[in-house]
């Protein structure tokens, strides 16, 4: 199998995700007693968060370029960025390494595809619910992104920086998400997409009026496909 890179730590908590994610995967693909060959950067997320909000994106750049060739320099044959807002950084970090960076939007846009969803609701960070690094990705594919109300952005905000990243589940902020999600399937939208990679952590994917597209499941569902893609393309030829 290929050795994944795996820039995490923006949260931990959702970093975890992604090792459990991808460890499943690839013992349910592989059986027995197969595990995933990974290398993760785990960076300290406090600096970065201050960076975010203070609009310092060359400096979250430069601390992810690093990571990324740490985890080139370690022998990674691909990287994932485990964090949708960080995917800000993704041409600096792809334009610094020599490998593929598998991008999470993409691995979304094509789940929404192949669902045959043509209007999805966003929810993230401010950053990833109004910028264009995630958005246009989906959007270049035929997805219309159904505008969010500001005062749910900014609840949707406060929630992942001031209780998820900081690993805080808060019973009354679930109740919260869940609401909008019930307001936004009044608006003829066919499905949320969990714009946050710890946004899952608060959103029951299988108990909501619509249908949930949880972003870490299948950025590391992506990863896994990518990891063993060589390995049975070669046993299928055989």
């Amino acid at each position: 199998m290929r050795k994944l890179g795996i820039i995490g730590g923006m949260s931990w908590s959702s970093t975890a995700l992604y090792y459990e994610h991808i460890n499943r995967g690839i013992s349910q693909r592989l059986g027995g007693l197969h595990s995933a060959e990974l290398a993760i950067e785990s960076v300290d997320f406090g600096p970065i968060a201050a960076m975010e909000l203070a609009g310092n994106w060359d400096g979250i750049a430069k601390i992810t370029v690093d990571a990324a060739r740490r985890l080139e320099a370690s022998g990674a044959e691909g990287i994932v960025i485990a964090c949708n807002t960080v995917h800000k950084s993704y041409d600096a970090v792809a334009a610094n390494v020599g490998i593929p960076v598998l991008h999470i939007a993409d691995a979304a846009a094509d789940r929404l595809v192949a669902d045959g969803r043509t209007r999805v609701a966003l929810l993230g960070s401010r950053f990833t619910m109004t910028e264009s690094f995630v958005r246009e990705r989906i959007e270049r594919r035929g997805i219309t992104l159904a505008p969010i109300d500001n005062g749910w952005m900014n609840e949707v905000d406060r929630i992942i920086f001031e209780e998820l990243a900081a690993g805080r589940v808060v019973r009354e902020s679930q109740r919260k998400l869940k609401t909008l999600i019930t307001e936004l399937g009044k608006q003829k939208v066919q499905a949320v997409v969990l714009g946050c990679t710890e946004l899952v952590l608060a959103v029951d994917a299988r108990a909501n009026v619509l249908p949930v597209y949880d972003t870490t499941a299948i950025h590391a569902r992506k990863a896994v496909e990518w990891m063993l893609e060589e390995q049975e393309a070669a046993r299928a030829a055989a």
